[in-house]
């Protein structure tokens, strides 16, 4: 007798190898809401992935729901290119008015394409086109995106080999404790900007996450990033500040660099803007830098109107009455409470966290135990990421919106997931 074996499901046979967390979360998801999923056979799981920083709002956030679906069925425009439409007004005068205007940051508006890395691409183009110079200075495990430009950025040497061509102009700098405090912040990049046979090409600009989300919770110290803004300006260097996944009230204030006192003379936003999950992102720049030609950088989809219309209804329930950083700050320190319990209990795992606002890192000494405790969580109902150059880190990255007893059976399935891994 011949057994014939199980068909391959459509996104084995079908869907390219490239695919990555499915592969962590074997389940096929049907539905969502606020911080929950529930797959095709009716499980349900907590979520603290939000759609990598997508969803700081939750899964179909009932007041941003209902501003769609009403524009939409009174067939207000989807694609707009980057026509003056009423959707991109209204998100325009909001996003001034809520977020511009009370920061006293002086920033043009530009909408580069849907996704981070078409943003972080035109901040590149940007910052060389204003200071006829080719060379950008990154930091060490930074992510910016997969295209070319962005990886030329990117620190990680898994993504950077998947371009498959040299990537040049981009100059890497220790990020803050990089050297774990035995050599003065930015001494070494001083010195070669100093130093005229040093081999480096002045840099038009440097980018920096003020938390390096992909390259483990790494969290800069705002007297870092103050400094790092003086040598911007000393230099005559831009600085440019890559928000896209710890923007939009992440680490507690709207930007994450308003901690610091500082002002970027750029910022890429992507991510959480829509509010939705919807592809939408900004690149935000002093009005002295808007030095484009019409038409000099454009793109198709830059112009999501439903993204405008999210947007807008976030920016309206969320962060007019100042009351959305209180609120992540306060289950910031939730987090933090349960992160320190659980390292104390399994001390002698090398285990340490470290976050700010609702974006906390789990760091494993062996890094094989990170993914363990992954998928230990993923059978007991919590979905979880690594990040880090060796996946050793467990990435809490919950909605914005999660209430205090979901947070808390979260953080209860981590240390059930920690301990089931021992």
């Amino acid at each position: 007798m011949t057994i014939t074996p199980p068909a391959l499901s459509v996104f084995e046979s079908l869907e390219s190898e490239v695919r990555s967390y499915c592969r962590g979360w074997p389940a096929v998801f049907d539905r969502a809401q606020g911080a929950r999923l529930t797959d095709e056979d009716g499980h349900s799981y907590l979520d603290f992935f939000a759609g990598a920083g997508s969803l700081n709002y939750g899964h179909n956030n009932p007041v941003l729901k209902r501003a769609l679906i009403d524009y939409i069925e009174r067939d207000g425009i989807t694609h707009g290119l980057d026509m003056a439409t009423t959707a991109k007004r209204a998100f325009l005068e909001t996003f001034q008015n809520v977020i511009l205007r009370p920061r006293d940051l002086p920033y043009k508006v530009m909408f580069p394409g849907p996704t981070g890395t078409n943003a972080v691409e035109a901040a590149l183009k940007l910052a060389r086109k204003v200071k006829g110079r080719e060379s950008i200075v990154s930091f060490t495990n930074a992510f910016h995106g997969m295209s070319l430009g962005s990886l030329a950025v990117t620190g990680n040497a898994f993504k950077r080999a998947g371009a498959g061509i040299p990537l040049v102009h981009g100059t890497p700098m220790p990020f803050d404790n990089y050297l774990d405090g035995r050599v003065p912040d930015f001494l070494w990049f001083e010195r070669l900007l100093e130093d005229q046979g040093s081999g480096l090409n002045k840099p038009a600009a440097v980018i920096v996450e003020t938390v390096q989300g992909e390259g483990g919770i790494n969290v800069a110290r705002a007297e870092w990033l103050r400094a790092l803004a003086d040598l911007c300006r000393r230099r005559d260097m831009l600085l440019i500040v890559d928000d896209i996944q710890m923007g939009c009230g992440r680490t507690g204030a709207f930007f994450s660099f308003e901690e610091a006192g500082i002002v970027p003379d750029i910022v890429t936003v992507s991510k959480s803007i829509s509010g939705y999950g919807l592809p939408l992102s900004l690149c935000l720049f002093k009005g002295e830098l808007d030095v484009w030609e019409p038409g000099e950088h454009n793109g198709t989809f830059r112009g999501n109107n439903p993204a405008f219309v999210t947007a807008t209804a976030a920016l309206d329930a969320y962060w007019a009455d100042g009351q959305m950083e209180k609120h992540t700050l306060a289950r910031g320190e939730q987090v933090e409470q349960a992160l320190l319990a659980l390292c104390t209990e399994h001390s002698r795992l090398g285990v340490t966290y470290r976050g700010r606002g609702l974006v906390w890192g789990l760091e494993f000494a062996d890094p094989a135990r990170a993914s363990e405790v992954c998928a230990r969580a993923f059978e007991l109902g919590l979905l979880l990421e690594t990040s880090g150059p060796q996946s050793e880190v467990v990435k809490l990255l919950p909605p914005l919106t999660i209430t205090p007893d979901e947070l808390d059976e979260g953080l209860r399935t981590l240390a059930r997931a920690v301990a089931a891994t021992l």
